[in-house]
């Protein structure tokens, strides 16, 4: 079956009273039939659900639909996509452990690279996603992971999955780790490049209207057990009724990200042609440095455009207070149109230095293009660049 039939059609075993969609399980634990039963499930020697802190129907059924999109073997829901990110880490990271990531990751993520890990003996150098040789020169004896996002958040920028597969196969014993949030299963799959294990944030996309939280990874069998491990004793679990939302949600992803994408293209344009815009930024874009790229390894260019307004921070805010139909908030992904001005909020605990080097500028604002006709999206931004 095709992907989003799937997606649609996966469910967790129907019950005795017939249901047509699947129920909730809002239960701490499930009853053994008897205590033989008990003994083996513990034992491993039988599946079965025991405590809803690392097992339930609603999140199998959520991990089962994201495996199934991903091509991958198994996963595990997390109670945010910082948890997945962290966990993707924890259970798979020891002292001495080194870390090759992409310099344009998320702000949590690069405070857990700068702030967190140095403190358990983990270290991370950062390369220019772009740059094949500072790759090479980054991987170490004691190289243990290589994390990237693509596109990156904010300024869109891409990793050749294909490419990197490729270099991890020189390397058989690093872990290659992505955070697959903006693109989501399906507009990109890096699993058939070779990536191990894939994270996502479906607080965004995979929910898509600003609901609740949640998170996921998925990849190789073996290293999603070590995660279930890591789950199982330290409880970053996703509640049964975030994940029976966002299961919903996901057989309806196909198309509410074609119609992010269409949106997205036709505001980069408007964006592309205004006199106040010093630059934009969208992969499906000609202009887009890395264009062919993201023609080869993306289905469309995804939901989010990063523009910079010429007149710097202030003018940045003055925008900001303009708009009338687009929403002023830090979370993307959501069905209605959002701006976010990355430098005083998501990325605002880097250094000024380490945002110029991301793309991120004083004027940068960055668009989750949502569901609403987009010449009333286009409309608003255009009267708020003309009275800011």
């Amino acid at each position: 079956m095709n992907e989003q039939t799937k997606a649609i059609r996966e469910q967790a075993d129907r019950s005795q009273y017939r249901e047509h969609s699947v129920p909730l399980y809002l239960t701490s634990s499930f009853i053994f039939d008897n205590a033989e039963q008990g003994r083996a499930i513990f034992a491993e020697e039988e599946s079965g659900n025991v405590y809803s802190r690392y097992s339930n129907p609603n999140t199998t059924e959520l991990i089962n639909k994201v495996c199934n999109m991903e091509g991958a073997e198994a996963g595990l829901a997390f109670s945010s996509g910082m948890a997945a990110v962290f966990a993707s880490f924890a259970a798979l990271l020891k002292s001495g452990d080194h870390i090759v990531a992409c310099r344009a990751v998320f702000g949590s993520t690069h405070q857990l690279f700068t702030k967190l890990f140095p403190r358990w003996g983990i270290t991370t150098t950062y390369v220019d996603a772009g740059k094949p040789e500072d790759w090479e020169k980054a991987i170490q004896p004691n190289t243990r992971m290589i994390f990237l996002e693509t596109p990156s958040n904010p300024g869109l920028e891409l990793v050749d999955l294909e490419w990197l597969g490729k270099f991890k196969e020189k390397y058989p014993h690093i872990i290659l780790n992505v955070d697959n949030c903006f693109a989501t299963p399906y507009l990109q799959k890096p699993i058939p490049y070779g990536f191990d294990l894939v994270s996502h944030s479906a607080t965004k996309y995979m929910d898509g209207q600003g609901r609740v939280l949640g998170g996921i990874v998925v990849g190789r069998k073996e290293l999603i057990d070590e995660l279930m491990f890591f789950i199982r004793n330290t409880g970053p679990a996703l509640s049964p009724f975030n994940a029976w939302v966002i299961s919903k949600s996901i057989e309806t992803l196909g198309v509410r990200m074609d119609r992010h994408c269409s949106n997205a293209l036709q505001v980069a344009q408007a964006l592309e042609a205004h006199t106040d815009v010093e630059e934009v930024r969208y992969p499906f874009l000609p202009s887009h440095p890395q264009y062919e790229l993201a023609r080869r390894q993306m289905k469309a260019g995804g939901g989010i455009v990063t523009f910079v307004v010429k007149g710097g921070f202030e003018r940045a805010k003055r925008f900001l207070d303009a708009l009338n139909v687009i929403l002023f908030t830090s979370n993307l992904g959501d069905s209605r149109t959002i701006a976010t001005h990355p430098a005083s909020t998501t990325h605002s605990k880097l250094s000024e230095a380490e945002r110029i080097q991301l793309g991120i500028k004083p004027g940068s604002i960055r668009v989750s293009v949502g569901l609403e006709d987009s010449a009333d999206i286009i409309a608003d931004i255009e009267q708020a660049l003309a009275n800011s």
